[in-house]
Parts: structure tokens; C-alpha cells; sequence
């Protein structure tokens, strides 16, 4: 590995909290310790971090439901032979949606068939295994077998956010999930042991063929029968044609450092944007966790979303290119909108909320991964495919239905993506991009308001990248209203209230304000940490 500059922070942790990084040459980190340990496991075996990232994903669709599945979709920013990568792993509506199928709502439905598009995931696996990997498939996803058919124990979180399902999850569309996910009647409690056979299944047909039994096979025509049967609009068809893809990432100076994101049709633009916006205002010089420091960060957050909520989308469907967004002109415009002594409703409408999960992996020869995957909204769609154990996303819901919009849910498109993985660049010795973290905050639309908090507390005040994930962290919602977590000084909540701010305090550390994953380089091998607001760890050697 090429030698890094000491890094600024130090081993100061200021904030409570249950974690500690872990310094290893060799690393994962992710949100559940077993999906963490099938990373390890590829590193121990001689695979790489791409290996490493594919086992810790397929793990998580296992031990960790609540958030992912197999019927995901996927993105991923890769460093390996010298430069970034990004991947595009998300599926698109079925070509076959009318926007008939809508009339009359106001928005697309949670549960059922109308927010279901192509899985994408398992598309992303395989081509990050064939791409970068050293390791066969089935090797990568053996643990995630092992797990589903022999068992596993529920971790706290994961039994936390199931139970809560198994109390939403009702009614006739999603009788295959609870026959899947319930099989006792209700969700599997702290330390009980589940088992999925029909996963096992599942991701051994998968890694034997290469992930084309998916997309062109048997469980392609399970899912297409499941649809037609359920009155969905997925065929064959749809996955058959359905690819993933290597895109160019977009990104933004900020601190000395290039913050990396994948285009649309993923949000990433959105912490690019306010990003762009703080680097016009003397954030340094504010006092880390002020009122002041606080206000520019959710004013700046405030704008983004405006444009993120009117231009992201597919982008062969959007009327505005992302570099007129990201240009310093414009953002020096937007800067000089916020008001240092009052919060502004900019009309940025209502983010809403959603579950993911995010793993990072790096190894010895300097490869790193920043990789996420997700059902949208907890468990997703509530369809599970009759004897597969694949629960479908909904990743449809986040079209809208406003006529002539650009994100407007139409046959064929990819919809405005929430989950948006992480990646910062240093510049080298002679300007090239150097890699520096892989990171990411996973969880609806937080994950942009996250990238920021955490980025900027590393590199404006040289937090430790596990302080920056421990800190308590905000959330802008509709209008002037912002929810922030347990753990600042009184006196911030009141002078954000003072402002103009319509503050409310969560009951608790990750209500909704994300979980997150960091991998930071170092001289001779990496700094890991993982977020205390889930099960995880992170792991190294």
C-alpha cells in the first residue's frame, strides 16, 4: 500500500458511545456482525475487498431482512487498479406500467405489486465478483447459504425492527411473508435462532449460475408467475433485459478533499449540492456542534433536497444536467440564501423515511469498497415469491406521481434512488486522486443529510471517523421542521428554536437518523468504524 500522511485527528471519542475503530491492514464494517465475519472470512481465504463486499452483502440479506433482500437493488464505489468505479445495480419499472394504474392517488402504495420494480442486487454481485474478484461465486455467498439453512441468532436491532413488521406486514398480499418471515406467528425475538431454507435455496442457484437462474431461469419464472398471479405488472421479460452498469461518479471539492457519489438516478447530487453550499460559508470556524455550525448545515441540507426533489431522476428522463447543479456559480447563489439569523422554508418538500444497509471493505493491496443495498421501506413490497424467500423491493414508490415531473413513475425508468454509497478522494503528489474513505450513512432520506454531517465533522474539525459517527445528528423534514437526536447541549435546541427552527428531539439514537460505516486509510492499513445506532462491527486483521 502506498504510504498516507499521518491523519489529523486523534483518538479523542467525545460523544457516549458503545464502539471502538479498529485498526487492521484487512477490514469490513457493516451494520450485523455476522455478515461482518463472511467478509472477514473471503479476506482470511485470499480474496480481496470486492470479494469481501459481495459475501457481506449476500450475508445481509440473511441475517439482516429488516433492511435488504434479494429482491434489492444495489450501487457500489469501487477503488481498485488505481481508480474509482462506480455501479449502478438498480432495476427499473416494468415495461409494461401505465401510469393508469396510479389514477386517482396521491402516492404509490407501500405494499403490494404498485411499488415493485426489477431487483437489481444480485445483478451488482455478480458483476463486482466477474469484474474485480478473485474468488468464485459460490465461495462469496457460501456464508450467506450456511446462515440461511443451518441458522442463525438475531442480533438486538434486526429483532427490533422484524418485530415491528410482523405487526405491519397484514392482509393477503403479504401472506408469503409471514409463511417466510413469521413461520411461529410472529417475528423471531433477541438470540432465537431463524432459519430460511428456501433462501439457502435461493442463493445456491444463484452463485451456480452466475446469477443468470435469477434474471433468466427458474427463479425468473417463479417471480414473473408471482406478479401475474398478484396482479403486478413484472414479467420474464423485465429481467431478462434487466442490466447493471459502471458509471462515471460525480463529485465535489470540499476541505481539500473530493467527495465522490453515484449520478442519478441516486440521490448522491443532493450531499454534493450542500456541500457546495457550506464550502461558501466559514464552516471550519464555527464551533463544531454550535448553534451556528448546526443552522448552516440544515439551511445549506434544506436547498439541496429543493433541487434534489425537482431534478433527480432517471437520467435519461431528467431536464437538467448534474454538472449545471454542481457549477460553483450556482452554488455561490444558493449560499447567499441562507440567512445566518433565521431558518427559511425553501420548499423542499417532506424526505421520507426507509431502511438499508451499507458495508465498507478495504484489504492490504489498497483495494476499497463502499457498497450499499436495500428494500426501500423495511422488508419492502410485503411480496415474498412463493418458495424462494425473495421479498421483493418497493423501490417504485419513490416515483411521483406529478404529471410532466421528470421522477414522474412511467414504464421502463429507473425511479429517484435513496440509497447513495460513499467515497473521498485526497489529491497525490501530482494532483491525482488519492483514496482516503469509504463511508457512507445508510437510511432513506437521511443518507445525503448524513454524508454531509459525517464528512464534514472528520475534515472541518479533524473528528475521529468513530466520533464523527457516534456525534447526535439532525434531520430536515417538511418546512421548518428539523428533528435532532439525543445528546447536544440544551442550549443548542433552544438557539436552533431561537432561529426559527421547529426543533423536536428524538426519543433515542438512530430514530430514523441513519447508521453508518467508515473506512479511513491510513500510513499502513485502515481505521474502521461502525455506527452504535446498529448491530454491527467492524472487523479487520
Amino acid at each position: 500500500m502506498r504510504g498516507m500522511p499521518t491523519p489529523p485527528f486523534g483518538d479523542a471519542l467525545p460523544y457516549p458511545s458503545r464502539r471502538r475503530p479498529v485498526y487492521a491492514r484487512n477490514v469490513v464494517a457493516t451494520s450485523q456482525p455476522l455478515a461482518a465475519q463472511a467478509g472477514l472470512e473471503m479476506l482470511r481465504r485470499g480474496g480481496n475487498a470486492m470479494d469481501a463486499a459481495v459475501a457481506t452483502a449476500a450475508a445481509l440479506t440473511v441475517v439482516e431482512p429488516t433492511s435488504n433482500g434479494i429482491g434489492s437493488d444495489a450501487f457500489a464505489l469501487i477503488w481498485a487498479g488505481g481508480g474509482l468505479h462506480g455501479l449502478n445495480a438498480s432495476g427499473r419499472a416494468p415495461r409494461s406500467l401505465s401510469p393508469a394504474r396510479y389514477a386517482g392517488l396521491e402516492k404509490i402504495p407501500t405494499r403490494g405489486w404498485d411499488g415493485v420494480t426489477t431487483p437489481g442486487a444480485v445483478s451488482g454481485w455478480v458483476m463486482v465478483a466477474q469484474q474485480f474478484g478473485k474468488l468464485p461465486l459460490e465461495t462469496l455467498l457460501a456464508p450467506a447459504v450456511r446462515y440461511a439453512r443451518d441458522g442463525f441468532l438475531v442480533s438486538p436491532e434486526v429483532a427490533y425492527y422484524w418485530g415491528r413488521a410482523a405487526k405491519r406486514y397484514t392482509g393477503d398480499v403479504t401472506a408469503e411473508w409471514r409463511r417466510t418471515f413469521a413461520p411461529n406467528g410472529r417475528a423471531p425475538r433477541t438470540g432465537e435462532q431463524f432459519r430460511s431454507p428456501n433462501h439457502a435455496a435461493t442463493l445456491e442457484a444463484i452463485a451456480s449460475t452466475g446469477g443468470a437462474a435469477f434474471y433468466r431461469g427458474p427463479l425468473a419464472e417463479r417471480i414473473g408467475r408471482a406478479a401475474s398471479e398478484g396482479g403486478g405488472d413484472l414479467r420474464v421479460d423485465d429481467l431478462a433485459s434487466h442490466a447493471a452498469e459502471w458509471v462515471r461518479p460525480i463529485a465535489m471539492e470540499y476541505q481539500g478533499v473530493r467527495l465522490h457519489e453515484i449520478p442519478p438516478n441516486g440521490q448522491g447530487i443532493v450531499a454534493l449540492i450542500a456541500l457546495g453550499i457550506l464550502r461558501h460559508h466559514d464552516i471550519a470556524g464555527m464551533a463544531v456542534d454550535s448553534v451556528s455550525y448546526l443552522h448552516h448545515h440544515i439551511e445549506a441540507m434544506k436547498l439541496a433536497f429543493r433541487d434534489g426533489h425537482r431534478y433527480v431522476a432517471d437520467p435519461a428522463f431528467m431536464d437538467v444536467a448534474p454538472a449545471d447543479l454542481l457549477d460553483d456559480g450556482y452554488l455561490a447563489e444558493r449560499a447567499r440564501l441562507i440567512d445566518a439569523d433565521r431558518a427559511q422554508d425553501f420548499g423542499h418538500g417532506t424526505p421520507k423515511p426507509g431502511g438499508t444497509i451499507l458495508l465498507t471493505t478495504a484489504d492490504a493491496e489498497g483495494n476499497m469498497v463502499s457498497f450499499i443495498q436495500s428494500n426501500y421501506t423495511g422488508f419492502g413490497s410485503g411480496v415474498v415469491v412463493p418458495g424462494t424467500g425473495i421479498a421483493l423491493q418497493n423501490r417504485g414508490c419513490c416515483f411521483t406521481l406529478e404529471p410532466g415531473h421528470p421522477n414522474e413513475a412511467g414504464p421502463g425508468k429507473r425511479p429517484y434512488h435513496t440509497i447513495i454509497p460513499a467515497f473521498v478522494t485526497r489529491p497525490g503528489p501530482g494532483g491525482e486522486d488519492v483514496p482516503l474513505m469509504a463511508y457512507g450513512v445508510m437510511g432513506g432520506f437521511m443518507q445525503p443529510q448524513g454524508h454531509a454531517q459525517v464528512l464534514s465533522r472528520i475534515v472541518d474539525h479533524d473528528q475521529n471517523p468513530q466520533a464523527a459517527l457516534d456525534a447526535p445528528r439532525w434531520r430536515v423534514e417538511s418546512g421548518l421542521k428539523v428533528t435532532i437526536e439525543p445528546g447536544f447541549d440544551p442550549a443548542v435546541y433552544e438557539g436552533l428554536r431561537a432561529l426559527g427552527h421547529d426543533v423536536t428531539i428524538a426519543s433515542r439514537l438512530g430514530a430514523g437518523h441513519g447508521r453508518g460505516q467508515v473506512i479511513y486509510r491510513l500510513d499502513d492499513g485502515y481505521l474502521a468504524a461502525s455506527d452504535q445506532r446498529a448491530d454491527g462491527q467492524a472487523v479487520g486483521f
